[in-house]
């Protein structure tokens, strides 16, 4: 079989990329590699693990700076992130589309409209890389537009390149020690301040409907997910929104955010 130009372009183009492995511009260099086939608009390198989420690298905010709505993320929003979710719950080697991952009712969500659609704007995806029982290297893509059919065939003809460069990465790479603690713990926390004002504290099952409720599930999914009834999901909202005085998915948002501030 003879080799295209277009071949040879990339294969030149990966050899340069393998001399900067132990050089800061590295995953830079990477994401504009990725950046001739397929558009990128946002990125960030990540590690999930069952703390908060630890960042290797990231493009920098409009004026040069820190993203302002990524630190929000990183204060709490990663708790509904279907991409963080998803990993926490089979982690896994591979290439994961937004599609694959995102909650029936993502786009609805209060998390999608004032975070995901802003920071991300259309669509996203992962390249993840499993370092052991608990740590996944992933690589986040966001675009402004919907990933064609043809660029999501191109990136998952490559992934195999791109994860193995990213693993290999990681030989140059300083992580943090110290983990924080546990999501679980975590999610319980943010409603800490609230259930002391309570005479009845919100339930285990009810908070963890609540967070499946912010993440975008469906009353059907959050019963398959729980092994529970829908009817019993919709008992449990009943009942915290009652016990938080509130009547709206937004309103339990807001009272989800001003914990993490």
């Amino acid at each position: 079989m003879s080799m295209t130009l277009q071949d040879m372009a990339w294969h030149q183009a990966i050899g340069r990329l393998i001399e900067t492995l132990d050089r800061p511009v590295f995953w830079l260099s990477l994401v504009r590699l990725l950046d001739r086939y397929i558009p990128v608009d946002s990125w960030v390198v990540l590690i999930f693990s069952n703390g908060r989420p630890q960042v290797l690298a990231e493009c920098p905010g409009k004026d040069g700076g820190p993203d302002p709505l990524f630190q929000d993320y990183l204060k709490g929003l990663y708790l509904l992130d279907p991409f963080y979710l998803a990993n926490r719950e089979t982690p896994q080697n591979g290439i994961f589309w937004l599609t694959d991952v995102a909650p029936e009712c993502f786009e609805q969500t209060d998390y999608y409209q004032r975070y995901f659609r802003l920071n991300v704007v259309a669509d996203e995806v992962h390249i993840n890389v499993q370092l052991d029982a608990e740590r996944t290297l992933s690589l986040s893509l966001g675009s402004e537009g919907r990933f064609s059919p043809e660029q999501i065939a191109l990136l998952s003809l490559i992934q195999s390149w791109v994860a193995a460069l990213m693993r290999q990465r990681m030989a140059f790479e300083r992580e943090v020690p110290d983990q924080p603690p546990a999501p679980a713990p975590r999610w319980q926390n943010w409603l800490d301040s609230t259930d002391q004002q309570l005479d009845t504290p919100l339930s285990a099952r009810e908070l963890e409907v609540g967070r499946l409720m912010l993440s975008g599930c469906s009353n059907k999914e959050i019963a398959r997910k729980l092994a529970i009834s829908a009817e019993t999901v919709k008992v449990h909202r009943k009942h915290m929104y009652s016990k938080l005085g509130i009547k709206s998915q937004t309103e339990l948002f807001s009272l989800f955010l001003n914990a993490q501030s």
